[in-house]
C-alpha cells in the first residue's frame, strides 16, 4: 500500500494576532503582519519554488540549468513561502494524488513557519488546466475563431472550478499578445491579430476564471508578439503608436473591465528597456494610470534574465533591485535573485526595504483575498473533503478533471471554432463510397493539441506514460462519421521530416477514392521540438516538411480534395488554396476537435468559425496584418503583394443569410457622442445556422497614418430557417481615438465610415458619420468597446 506521510505537526492554535483577525479590514491585517516580519520572512513571500521540476524528462526551458540552484526546502520553509510553482503541471500524476501531495506540502509550509501562511499554488491553464487527465480545450487562437466571448467565459469558469477544487489559486492565463508576425511560434497561444477581438475574448476568459475564485494572470505585458522576425524572445522594435493602439488595448480592457488580479511581464525589451525592469510600464501605466491593484509576477526566470540575457544588470542583486523597483512583486518559477542577493542588497542599503514592503503588501493582500490569512484556513481542498486520505490507492482515480460536462463544452467550442475557408460545393459530404484520408495529422491525437496542453507540454517528455485523456484522431472521427464509406489511410509524409517515400502510395490511394481528406499542419512542441509552440518559430510560412509536395501530388490526381489544416498558425498552402475542392481550418481544436472537424465535413455541424488571423497567399510576405494602412497593402511601387488568400474575419457556412435594411440613426454626432446602426439578418437557407456580423471603422483622413479597416464590434447571430432578426450596434466616438503626433490619445473631428461585413475584405454596407467639434483628448476612462445586440422581428411569409 502506497501512502504519503503526513507532516509531524500542524497549526492548531487559535492565535489572536491582528493579522488573523478577520473582523479587521484586510489592509490593517496586512500592515500588522508586515510590522511583525523580519526581512527574511518578508522576502520569502516574494518568490516561488519549483522543486524537482527539471528532474524528469527534458529541460523545462532553455537556460534553466544556469538558474537551478538546489532548493533546500528545510532551510527555506521556516521563513515561509510565497508561491508553489506548478505542483500538477511538472510531471504526470493522478489528480487526487496530486491534490493530496499539494495538501501535504501546504501543511508542511504552514507548520514550518512562524506565521503559518500557506503558499499560492499556480498552474498553467491556457488550453485547460495543464494537469494529467484534465480536459484539453481548444487553444486561444480557436477562442478567437469562435468570435464567442460568452462561450469562452463559460469555459474559463469550468477551468477555474477544476483548479480551485484541487487546491490551486492562480492560473497563468490568458495570453493577450496581438499577432504581428505569424512566423512567431506562440501564435497558437494568442487570440488573433486584432486588438478588439483579443481584448473582448480575453476579458471574457478573465471574468470566467476570476468568477471561480482563481486569480487570472494577464500575459505577456507587453510587446512579446512584436519581436523582430518572429523570433521568440527577440528584441522588439515598435513605435509608441503601435504599442498604444495595437498592443496595449487588450491589457487595458482586461484590467478595467475584467477584474483581473495578476499580470505577468513579457520577456522582451522595447527599444532597449526590458519589460521586467520598466517602471514606466509596470508601475506608471499599469498601476498609476490604469489603477491595477493586484500582483505583478515575473515570467519564468525573467528577473534573472536581466543579468543573464539582457545585460542590464551585472549581478543577481542588481537584477532583483531593478525588477522590484519596476514593480515586479513575485519572482517565478523559483528563487534566484529575490533570495540571498536581494537580502544582501537591502542590508547594504543598495535597495530600500520600502520597495520590499510595497511588493509584500500586494502579495499579502491577495493572500487575504484568497482566505490564506484566515485562522480557520484548511489545506484540504474541496476535491478531498471527506475522502480517505490514508492511502493513495484509495484516492487514485477519484478526482475527474475531464468530466462529461467539460468534454461537452470542449466539443461546443471546437465546433464553433472550425473555419470553413472554401467550398466549391463538395461539402457537406453525402456518404461517399470511398474516402482517402491522407496526411501526417490524420491519425495522430497530438494533432489536436497545442503546446501548452499537458500531453504536448509534459507527457511527451515521459515515454511510456499514457496521454491521460481520450483524444480521437481525425481518422477515428471520420470512420464514426461515415460508417458506410470505405476509408483508406496513407501517411504520405511526416509533419516536418521531409520524407517523400510515402507520397506515391498516398497518390495511389487518392486516385482510387471518391474524395480525399488531406490532414496537414503542425506538431506542437517546445523550443524547437515542434513546428508550432513556444520557441518553435519559422523562417517561412510554407507548410512544414514535405507537406506541400504531398498536397501538389494528391491534387494532381484530380480526385476532389478537402484540405484540412490542423495548425497553430496560418500557412500559405500554395496550390491547395486554388485547387482544393474545400478547405477546413482548425487551430488546435482540443480533445473533441476531431469530431468537430468530421462533423463539419459531413454537415452534422454547420460551421460558423471565422478567421482570427489572415491566411497568407505567399509564404514570404511577412510580417503582415489586416491592420494595415494603404501603403502596407498591394501597391504599384512594390513587387511584393501581401494580400491574403483569406482575410481576417472570413468563414463560410452551409446556408445563406440575407442582409438588408442597413441604416444609421445619425449622420452627425458630437465628438464625444455615439452612433447607432441597425441591420436586418435573415436565414434564407433550409437549415439552422449562425452568421457573424462584423463592424469595421475606417478613418479616411487623420493626422497620422491609420489602418484602412479596424474591427470595432461583432455579434454571432444564430437563426432557424426563415427566421430573421435586427442587429444593433452602438459605437462610441471614443472608438475612433488613436495616438496623435504628440503621443496623446485623441478623437479628431471629421468623417468616419462604419461598415458591416462578413470579413475585413468583404464589407457589405457602409455608413458615414461626421464627428462634430474640436479635437478631444481621451484617456484611460474612455469607452473601450461598442455595444451589440439583436432583437427578434417577425419572419417574412
Amino acid at each position: 500500500m502506497n501512502s504519503i506521510p503526513a507532516t509531524q505537526t500542524t497549526i492548531t492554535d487559535t492565535r489572536t494576532d491582528a493579522w488573523h483577525d478577520i473582523s479587521l479590514p484586510a489592509t490593517e491585517r496586512v500592515e500588522a503582519l508586515i510590522d511583525a516580519m523580519t526581512l527574511d520572512e518578508k522576502l520569502a513571500q516574494l518568490y516561488g519554488v519549483w522543486v524537482g521540476a527539471s528532474d524528469e524528462g527534458g529541460d523545462v526551458a532553455p537556460h534553466q540549468h544556469d538558474l537551478n540552484d538546489t532548493v533546500d526546502l528545510d532551510e527555506l520553509l521556516p521563513l515561509g513561502l510565497g508561491q508553489l510553482t506548478r505542483p500538477f503541471g511538472s510531471a504526470p500524476v493522478d489528480a487526487a494524488v496530486g491534490a493530496l501531495s499539494l495538501m501535504r506540502t501546504q501543511e508542511r509550509i504552514v507548520a514550518a513557519s512562524r506565521f503559518g501562511i500557506p503558499a499560492v499554488a499556480h498552474e498553467e491553464c491556457l488550453a485547460g488546466f495543464a494537469a494529467w487527465g484534465a480536459t484539453a480545450y481548444p487553444v486561444p487562437l480557436s477562442w478567437g475563431a469562435s468570435f464567442d466571448p460568452d462561450l469562452v467565459e463559460r469555459m474559463a469558469r469550468r477551468i477555474g472550478d477544476d483548479l480551485r477544487r484541487v487546491g490551486v489559486h492562480q492560473g497563468l492565463a490568458p495570453v493577450l499578445d496581438v499577432v504581428r508576425d505569424a512566423r512567431w511560434g506562440r501564435v497558437e497561444e494568442t487570440i488573433g491579430e486584432d486588438p478588439q477581438l483579443v481584448a473582448t475574448i480575453a476579458t471574457a476568459y478573465v471574468k470566467g476564471l476570476e468568477s471561480s475564485g482563481v486569480v487570472a494572470t494577464l500575459k505577456h505585458f507587453v510587446g512579446y508578439s512584436a519581436s523582430r522576425a518572429g523570433r521568440n524572445l527577440a528584441p522588439v522594435s515598435i513605435g509608441r503608436r503601435e504599442l498604444a493602439d495595437v498592443l496595449l488595448p487588450p491589457f487595458e480592457m482586461a484590467v478595467r473591465d475584467g477584474g483581473v488580479r495578476s499580470v505577468m511581464n513579457a520577456y522582451t525589451d522595447i527599444d532597449g528597456v526590458p519589460s521586467a525592469a520598466d517602471r514606466e510600464l509596470l508601475t506608471g501605466l499599469l498601476r498609476d494610470t490604469w489603477g491595477f491593484t493586484g500582483t505583478v509576477v515575473a515570467d519564468y526566470f525573467a528577473v534573472a534574465f536581466l543579468k543573464l540575457l539582457h545585460g542590464t544588470a551585472g549581478t543577481w542583486a542588481e537584477a532583483a533591485g531593478a525588477a522590484l523597483e519596476a514593480g515586479i512583486d513575485v519572482e517565478l518559477p523559483t528563487v534566484k535573485a529575490f533570495g540571498a542577493p536581494l537580502r544582501a542588497a537591502v542590508a547594504d542599503g543598495v535597495v530600500a526595504e520600502s520597495l520590499v514592503d510595497t511588493a509584500l503588501r500586494r502579495v499579502l493582500l491577495q493572500k487575504a483575498e484568497l482566505g490564506l490569512l484566515d485562522p480557520d484556513w484548511s489545506a484540504v481542498p474541496p476535491a478531498l473533503a471527506g475522502a480517505d486520505l490514508s492511502s493513495t490507492d484509495a484516492l487514485r482515480g477519484s478526482v475527474d478533471l475531464d468530466s462529461a460536462g467539460n468534454r461537452e463544452l470542449a466539443r461546443e467550442l471546437a465546433e464553433r471554432a472550425v473555419v470553413l475557408l472554401k467550398n466549391s460545393g463538395v461539402l457537406p459530404l453525402q456518404s461517399p463510397a470511398s474516402i482517402a484520408v491522407i496526411g501526417p495529422n490524420a491519425d495522430d491525437p497530438y494533432a489536436m493539441l497545442g503546446c501548452y496542453s499537458f500531453p504536448s507540454h509534459v507527457v511527451v517528455q515521459h515515454p511510456g506514460v499514457a496521454i491521460g485523456i481520450e483524444i480521437p484522431t481525425l481518422l477515428d472521427a471520420l470512420r464514426i462519421e461515415f460508417p458506410d464509406s470505405e476509408i483508406r489511410h496513407a501517411l504520405g509524409t511526416s509533419v516536418d521530416g521531409g520524407e517523400t517515400d510515402g507520397i506515391a502510395d498516398a497518390v495511389a490511394i487518392a486516385a482510387s477514392a471518391d474524395i480525399v481528406v488531406l490532414a496537414l499542419g503542425d506538431r506542437a512542441g517546445l523550443f524547437g521540438r515542434g513546428t508550432s509552440g513556444e520557441g518553435c518559430d519559422v523562417e517561412s510560412l510554407e507548410l512544414p516538411g514535405a507537406q506541400q509536395r504531398l498536397v501538389d501530388a494528391v491534387l494532381a490526381t484530380g480526385t476532389p480534395s478537402v484540405t484540412t489544416l490542423l495548425t497553430g498558425r496560418p500557412y500559405a498552402i500554395g496550390s491547395a488554396a486554388t485547387e482544393s475542392a474545400a478547405i477546413v481550418q482548425a487551430f488546435f481544436v482540443g480533445e473533441e476537435g476531431a469530431s468537430a472537424i468530421a462533423g463539419v465535413i459531413s454537415g452534422r455541424v454547420n460551421p460558423s468559425g471565422r478567421l482570427p488571423v489572415s491566411v497568407p497567399a505567399t509564404p514570404g510576405a511577412q510580417p503582415t496584418s489586416y491592420l494595415a494602412p494603404a501603403l502596407a497593402r498591394a501597391t504599384d511601387v512594390s513587387s511584393i503583394d501581401p494580400s491574403p488568400a483569406f482575410a481576417f474575419g472570413h468563414g463560410l457556412g452551409y446556408g445563406q443569410f440575407e442582409w438588408s435594411s442597413f441604416a444609421g440613426d445619425e449622420t452627425e454626432i458630437a465628438i464625444d457622442g455615439e452612433a447607432s446602426l441597425r441591420l436586418r439578418v435573415r436565414n434564407s437557407g433550409s437549415r439552422a445556422g449562425t452568421d457573424v456580423v462584423q463592424l469595421y471603422l475606417h478613418d479616411p483622413v487623420a493626422s497620422v497614418v491609420r489602418p484602412v479597416q479596424r474591427l470595432v464590434g461583432y455579434l454571432r447571430v444564430a437563426l432557424e430557417p426563415g427566421e430573421q432578426t435586427e442587429v444593433r450596434f452602438v459605437v462610441p466616438a471614443d472608438l475612433a481615438s488613436f495616438t496623435g503626433r504628440d503621443g496623446e490619445r485623441i478623437v479628431e473631428p471629421g468623417a468616419i465610415v462604419l461598415s458591416v461585413g462578413r470579413s475585413s475584405a468583404d464589407l457589405t454596407f457602409s455608413h458615414t458619420v461626421q464627428l462634430q467639434g474640436s479635437t478631444r483628448r481621451v484617456d484611460h476612462t474612455r469607452r473601450l468597446r461598442s455595444e451589440a445586440w439583436q432583437r427578434a422581428v417577425d419572419a417574412e411569409r
